[in-house]
């Protein structure tokens, strides 16, 4: 699942994007760090050897799998591009073959070529028309369908792999969910014009004076469901009916609140895997501010938020993780 998307960019500029990761909990994420400088090399089926390989001209901190700093699946770079990857499952991700012409990146590898390399969405547009992404296994036991939500303070893109090949798709909404592909979204949005902020007004009819019951009735009808489509609405809408922020605080704790309203429980969503039931949760959230180089996040058993300053980060030092708290405590109070 996951959900991702952008908030209004605040009267002083920032602008903050915002990320639910919903999963089996299971998967080891850690803190990752990669230096300007890294040499990153895509990974290759065994036997095979040549593969994409880069130079990293940016600074990224991001959210690493399995302990390896470059298995990014989410993150940002010290230019202000975020990346985040969201799963496609249902036949809408269909990557190519591995070609061992040195284009060959793996799924796993295209967020740290990415942010390593580009300043911008469009240096991502220009990188990604020279990449070949293949599916790899990093260890989960089978190829995670994915596809790529880009932003920079300017534009969002979607990365989509389709079967007649790669597809660069124009965000201009800023949100990305699921499955199907991101022009069914766009198009389905048009079945909700009619949520709005604004209370409706009584009318009379048959004879009848009818009222609304309370308030928030302008959104009857935005979908509650967890589904990729679902929430794709509704995050467009929460997104565009919410306030302009005030400023980049403003502008992070309104993110906060809409990460808020898609959070997903223990027990409301389960699936079966390798023969059994688990739940599939919102593991961690994550907000990353472009234009304020902050990168924060929280998990599914600490709910403080905790901020890496990206202009704070040694960013000399080699690739590493660093541990994330899964367990935290309520602040006790005297009063």
């Amino acid at each position: 699942m996951c959900t991702n998307f952008k908030m209004k960019t605040a009267a002083d500029g920032t602008v903050v994007v915002g990320r639910t990761m919903e999963f089996p909990v299971g998967v080891p994420t850690t803190l990752g760090v990669l230096p300007k400088g890294h040499t990153g090399k895509g990974a290759a089926p065994a036997g095979d050897t040549v593969s994409l390989e880069w130079t990293a001209e940016f600074g990224i901190v991001g959210m690493s799998a399995f302990d390896k700093p470059e298995w990014l699946y989410d993150g940002m770079n010290t230019a202000g591009v975020s990346i985040h990857a969201l799963y496609m499952p249902n036949g809408c991700c269909v990557y190519p073959g591995f070609k061992g012409d040195g284009t060959d990146l793996s799924e796993i590898d295209v967020i740290a070529f990415l942010l390593g390399t580009c300043g911008s969405v469009a240096d991502v547009k220009a990188a990604a028309s020279k990449m070949n992404v293949w599916g790899y296994d990093p260890g989960m036991g089978f190829v995670p369908p994915l596809h790529f939500l880009v932003h920079d303070k300017d534009s969002s893109i979607a990365i989509e792999f389709r079967a007649e090949g790669m597809s660069v798709v124009d965000n201009p909404t800023g949100v990305g969910t699921n499955a199907p592909y991101l022009d069914w979204h766009l198009t389905n949005l048009n079945n909700f014009v009619g949520l709005q902020p604004d209370a409706r007004t009584p009318v009379e009819t048959l004879g009848l004076k009818l009222a609304p019951f309370g308030q928030g009735n302008g959104t009857f009808g935005m979908p509650g469901d967890y589904t990729g489509p679902s929430r794709f609405v509704r995050t467009a809408a929460l997104v565009a009916m919410s306030d302009i922020p005030t400023d980049s605080v403003a502008a992070e704790m309104q993110s906060l609140h809409i990460l808020n309203a898609l959070d997903i429980p223990f027990g409301l969503i389960r699936e079966e895997m390798a023969g059994k039931l688990v739940d599939e949760v919102t593991v961690w959230v994550s907000l990353a501010n472009l234009t304020g180089l902050r990168y924060s996040y929280r998990t599914v058993g600490d709910p403080t938020v905790y901020v890496v300053e990206l202009g704070d980060v040694d960013f000399t030092s080699p690739a590493r993780t660093t541990p994330m708290s899964w367990a935290g405590v309520f602040t006790a109070v005297n009063p």
